[in-house]
């Protein structure tokens, strides 16, 4: 009876350690269905299927460095725009005219056809008289006489309410007369002014100027005494040139006749030219009592100047050289 007993528990043993077999040959249960060795070890098939998802990995990171090679990502784009819109500000920058060289332009706009003050309208004396003042409000150099180096050099008069020049300028409007230049000249180490007028013409070109000392008065203020006038030696052209018609008295008067006369006079007018372009120029001196004035400057930076002088009187010169002096 023994004996029998152990040989009934031999096989309990044997199925209670089969089913455990069981379990770890249905482990692998993601094998395809028409495997040919169930019985195959799972260690190696799940070492098998390992790679898949490694091999994935490489996949998206390749992918995301093509993504880096087409163009930045959606979170690098505001960076981009940010320092284009940074680099155009700089570029616009310089071209933004600050508030006292928008002045000075607006200002000598406003002296196109007024022929230096002579033929300003009423209107147009109040528009500059406001731009005037607007610009010596914001007068860079306080003190000009303590800055003769701005004031030295060739200024070119674009404007001014001076009577005695407005009365020259109206004699240049005669008939085949031009003022071509009116300027000043400072010499800050000589303390010497020199005022030119240039004519020009159809036979020649001259130029009248007078000579001053001028003295220091305060930071703003000089005083002028005029010592001598000087007319300068005519410059005749060697061909006459004539323009079809001028106008006088509100006339135009056809010069057309006239051009035949002058082509016989051509020759004799260049000689004539030589010899008085050789001759020098005209000086007299000038000592009565209308031979001083004094002068205050206003407004003064490298390239325009305001000055005010006797009967309240305004001038507005440009420094020679200067881009504004180009229409």
């Amino acid at each position: 009876m023994a004996s029998v007993s152990q040989l009934n528990q031999f096989p309990c043993k044997t199925f209670s350690s089969s089913p455990q077999h069981h379990k770890i040959a249905s482990r692998p249960s993601v094998l395809p269905l028409n495997s040919i060795k169930p019985t195959q070890n799972p260690v190696k098939k799940s070492l098998f299927s390992t790679p898949k998802p490694i091999r994935a990995r490489p996949a998206f990171e390749v992918r995301a460095v093509d993504d880096d090679e087409w163009g930045p990502d959606k979170g690098e784009e505001p960076v981009v725009t940010q320092t284009t819109g940074v680099a155009v500000a700089e570029e616009e920058k310089p071209k933004e005219l600050s508030e006292v060289e928008s002045l000075k332009k607006a200002l000598v706009d406003s002296f196109y056809g007024t022929g230096r003050g002579l033929k300003a309208s009423s209107e147009t004396r109040a528009e500059i008289v406001e731009l005037i003042t607007q610009l010596e409000a914001k007068n860079p150099t306080p003190a000009p006489t303590e800055a003769l180096s701005l004031l030295n050099g060739k200024w070119i008069l674009a404007y001014t309410t001076f009577p005695g020049v407005l009365t020259l300028l109206s004699r240049g409007q005669l008939p085949l007369v031009k003022v071509e230049e009116i300027s000043q000249t400072i010499d800050a180490e000589s303390f010497t002014v020199q005022n030119s007028v240039q004519f020009s013409g159809p036979l020649a070109s001259n130029t009248i100027s007078t000579n001053a000392k001028f003295e220091v008065r305060s930071p703003k203020r000089v005083q002028i005494k005029f010592q001598e006038g000087i007319i300068g030696t005519p410059q005749l052209t060697d061909s006459i040139v004539l323009p079809e018609n001028v106008e006088f008295l509100g006339q135009k008067v056809d010069l057309t006749p006239i051009k035949g006369l002058l082509t016989s006079v051509q020759d004799t007018a260049s000689s004539v030219a030589r010899t008085i372009s050789s001759q020098p120029p005209l000086k007299f001196s000038l000592s009565n009592s209308n031979a001083e004035s004094w002068l205050l400057t206003t407004y003064l930076d490298e390239e325009v100047r305001i000055s005010r002088g006797d009967a309240g009187s305004v001038f507005v010169l440009i420094k020679e050289g200067s881009p504004l002096l180009t229409p």
